[in-house]
């Protein structure tokens, strides 16, 4: 079963694969790409108004090659984060007109994400919620801007529940499902999605 946690940050994606991964011993972590890449890689990567069309772009093409490397369901792995994020943070680049990437860059990420994505059988969106809050953690790594995590995950809205940029491929698309609620009823809410396909698929 290949997953992916998807969402803006300080939303608990990296809680929902530690604590999956704790719970099934069986799945491989795959990690976010700007820890591999940025925090422990040689790359800079800037965040905001100050990303680039370099720091997103290898960003983007660093997890669709680690999603490449999956070629079956039948092999268990969960990404912390997915090709679709880096459409999102790169489309809060663009509105702010501050960087090289603008509109048409943002146009140019959507084929080979949506490409990526039939190697994917779960894809799981973390949106921000009113009825469970989730604290900005201020652990040196992250941004603890309230509005700029609110604007990515109103864009992240945007593509996951109103179809912008028709993000998921018209053969073999993943599950496409919300995780919301308690760090405990999250990983309910994965276990029955992956239920879903197993059944769906024998």
């Amino acid at each position: 079963m290949r997953i992916a946690i998807s969402g803006s940050h300080s939303l608990g994606k990296s809680t929902v694969v530690n604590d999956w991964v704790a719970l099934n011993g069986d799945y491989m972590r795959e990690e976010e790409p700007y820890r591999v890449l940025g925090l422990r890689g040689p790359y800079e990567i800037l965040f905001r108004d100050a990303s680039t069309r370099l720091h997103n772009g290898i960003q983007l093409y660093y997890s669709i090659s680690r999603l490449n490397r999956y070629s079956t369901a039948a092999e268990q792995v969960i990404f912390d984060r997915a090709p679709v994020d880096y459409i999102a943070y790169s489309q809060y680049t663009a509105n702010q007109r501050s960087t090289d990437i603008d509109d048409d860059f943002v146009l140019s990420m959507v084929s080979a994400a949506r490409e990526s994505l039939d190697r994917l059988d779960i894809l799981a969106f973390v949106p921000q919620s009113d009825d469970w809050p989730v604290a900005m953690e201020d652990d040196g790594i992250r941004p603890v801007d309230h509005s700029y995590r609110d604007e990515v995950d109103a864009i992240f809205k945007q593509i996951y529940r109103d179809g912008r940029f028709d993000i998921l491929p018209k053969k073999s698309p993943p599950l496409l499902i919300e995780l919301v609620g308690s760090p405990e009823h999250r990983l309910l809410q994965l276990a029955q999605a992956v239920e879903k396909v197993q059944v769906e698929t024998r």
